[in-house]
């Protein structure tokens, strides 16, 4: 295994501090990938948990959490809104505004493409229990 920066291992903890679980296991390649593929991931990580989830002074994570979610769901990219849906849901975005969030995509995105969302949604609501509120 490579030996993490300073800034990467900053990067996976605030990662871990959003989702509830390590990122390391996802993003750190394994025996068969190039030896660039690390170089892949850590800039990855680094731009976006050093960089872009800690700017605070417009968007709060709760407000970039939905952005996340209704961007992720508009392009149709369905596993990585799975993982925007829980980073929602651990940092305050209730069900009821996700549920809005896909009305408000159906006008300018498709409906067809909110169904599709939506449906992962489901899923993710029926994994975090409670009262079926959505």
């Amino acid at each position: 295994m490579t030996e993490h920066s300073a800034d990467y291992r900053r990067a996976l903890d605030r990662a871990e501090g959003i989702l509830g679980f390590s990122l390391a296991p996802y993003v750190d390649p394994g025996p068969s990938e190039p030896a660039n593929a690390y170089d892949f991931t850590r800039i990855a990580t680094e731009h976006a948990f050093n960089d872009v989830w800690p700017r605070d002074e417009h968007l709060d994570l709760r407000t970039r959490a939905l952005v996340s979610v209704t961007i992720t769901a508009s392009l149709g990219i369905l596993e990585p809104l799975r993982g925007q849906l829980r980073i929602a849901l651990r940092n305050g975005v209730t069900k009821e505004e996700i549920v809005e969030a896909f009305i408000q995509m159906a006008v300018y995105a498709g409906v067809a493409r909110a169904f599709d969302s939506y449906a992962v949604a489901r899923e993710v609501f029926a994994e975090q229990g409670g009262p079926d509120t959505a």
